[in-house]
């Protein structure tokens, strides 16, 4: 199948794939009880949302599991944003803190016209993976930067580029600065699509590349070797707890498990710990949830 893609080559596309998914790191890695419960997890609300939802505990587990992983993995979609442009022709992703720390920067000798018909030369972009992502202290603080370069180079525009902005735009960026409504014709808001458009120079650049994603994640991720797959033992685990607490229905027993990830020191929990130590004196593996039920970080 030929490479459909004329702005970026098959190998580099390919290579940033992997790059990106080898960023996912640690977050690949198996989760057993102590690290799903590393930040101790919200007990009541887990149950509460398992019983709301209707859930299975297995579901509700792969979930918290996922949403653990998730929560990390949004900076690793910002890489794949933002470093394929070293790829691309006339931009450049400077190293962290080098040329002013701005994600992106953008410049054509041929001259790039914004949608007022104004020309530039350079444009310096600060990516956002979400619209909705900058309080309002630090969109000040960009925007006053952006003001910043306009003042040292009036050959130049900043966009504020978001990969999942709340529609297609290209827009004046307006913001509250110290209290105050500003505005200006060369700070602008640009989704994506429409930032794959000016430096591409295809209208559907951003649309093409979505069309060849799946395909070469996929492939990236079949390589051998590429991707560890994770074997979670949480919900064995807690089913071994749950063996522990003496209730009669799996339900409560789980309960009492997970209630035992946050609550194991408090009062009453305790003294569920201390009926069911002589029951596992003799099991190895029921030593270990037993000693991490107690708050031993060694086990």
């Amino acid at each position: 199948m030929s490479w459909s893609l004329d702005f970026i080559s098959e190998e580099d596309f390919v290579k940033h794939v992997g790059a990106t998914i080898e960023k996912y790191g640690e977050k690949l890695e198996s989760y057993d009880v102590k690290r799903f419960n590393k930040n101790i997890i919200d007990p009541i609300k887990l149950i509460f949302d398992k019983t709301v939802y209707q859930t299975s505990w297995e579901e509700m587990v792969g979930n918290e599991i996922f949403r653990q992983r998730d929560k990390s993995n949004n900076n690793d979609i910002g890489y794949f944003h933002q470093r394929i442009f070293q790829y691309i022709d006339k931009c450049r992703v400077p190293e962290n803190g080098k040329e002013g720390g701005w994600d992106v920067i953008y410049q054509n000798p041929d001259g790039i016209v914004l949608p007022d018909g104004d020309k530039v030369h350079t444009v310096y972009v600060e990516m956002k993976n979400k619209h909705n992502t900058m309080n309002s202290a630090s969109a000040g603080k960009t925007y006053i930067k952006m003001q910043n370069q306009l003042l040292s180079d009036d050959d130049c525009a900043c966009f504020l580029v978001e990969a999942i902005a709340q529609k297609s735009q290209n827009i004046k960026w307006e913001t509250t600065v110290d209290g105050k409504r500003v505005s200006h014709k060369r700070i602008r808001r640009v989704s994506l699509d429409q930032f794959y458009a000016i430096t591409v120079g295809e209208e559907d650049a951003f649309y093409n590349m979505c069309m060849v994603l799946p395909s070469v994640i996929e492939k990236v991720v079949k390589q051998d070797g590429a991707v560890q797959i994770p074997h979670d033992t949480v919900l064995q685990e807690l089913k071994n707890i749950a063996a522990m607490s003496g209730k009669e229905t799996e339900d409560m027993a789980m309960a009492i498990a997970v209630y035992m990830l946050g609550f194991n020191s408090y009062l009453g929990f305790s003294d569920l710990i201390g009926n069911a130590s002589g029951s596992i004196e003799n099991d190895n593996f029921l030593k270990r949830i037993y000693a991490y039920a107690k708050g031993i970080n060694e086990i």
